[in-house]
């Protein structure tokens, strides 16, 4: 039984632009204020010059601006750290667990890769490729032809007699019914090995491929 696994973290995104945006909105108004307040002691008339009550209240309104944004720029800080923080957070409650995702690639783990895909109806035939990470073909063959999810699943035997023992595989599907072939997108599958957060989004390791949390279809 599969168990959907989808984690957006697109609420968090918007909130850092938005502050972003005010911050930078604000630094531009404190410089333009400072320009001007300067500007106005620059020219004023030296036998009438500036009350200074005005004066206090200005630099008063200075100091308040300066600090809101000082203030919007340690808040944008905080919310990329937290989000940063959450999203690795969740991410480690993957390790261990065997996934299915949005990818062709898969980790060949414990002598076998595996992907999934899925057919709209039953196929005359269905030929599968996997290359390996450097493109060369290390192996063709057949695969079920049934409508509906399908799995395959690869022991590492190349078409040369070698046997791989680790490293990422790409696979590639093609159906073919009535002469008419069509591409079919896979979907990998592979156990989460470690997870990688230093960018500030967490990516799942399956095995040496990785991959986001958002391409998580489903645990397995």
């Amino acid at each position: 039984m599969s168990i959907s696994s989808i984690t957006s973290t697109s609420s968090s995104l918007s909130t850092t632009s938005s502050t972003s945006s005010t911050s930078s909105t604000v630094l531009g108004t404190f410089d333009t204020m400072m320009t001007l307040l300067l500007k106005q002691l620059e020219t004023q008339d030296p036998s009438d010059p500036m009350d200074t009550s005005s004066f206090t209240s200005q630099l008063v309104s200075l100091s308040s601006l300066e600090q809101q944004t000082q203030t919007n720029s340690l808040l944008t800080d905080l919310n990329s750290s937290l989000s940063g923080f959450l999203s690795g957070n969740a991410a480690y409650n993957y390790l261990g667990r065997t996934v299915e995702v949005e990818s062709d690639t898969a980790p060949l783990q414990n002598g076998s890769a595996s992907w999934a895909y899925d057919l709209p109806a039953d196929a005359d035939s269905v030929s599968v490729t996997i290359t390996d990470s450097s493109g060369a073909v290390v192996y063709s063959g057949s695969a079920s032809t049934d409508a509906g999810s399908n799995s395959f699943s690869w022991d590492g035997s190349r078409t040369d007699g070698s046997t791989a023992t680790s490293g990422s595989f790409t696979l590639s599907v093609t159906a073919t019914t009535d002469g008419v072939s069509k591409s079919i997108d896979p979907r990998a599958i592979g156990k989460v090995t470690g997870v990688d957060s230093s960018s500030g989004t967490a990516l799942l390791s399956l095995g040496g491929v990785d991959v986001a949390m958002d391409d998580v279809v489903s645990l397995i």
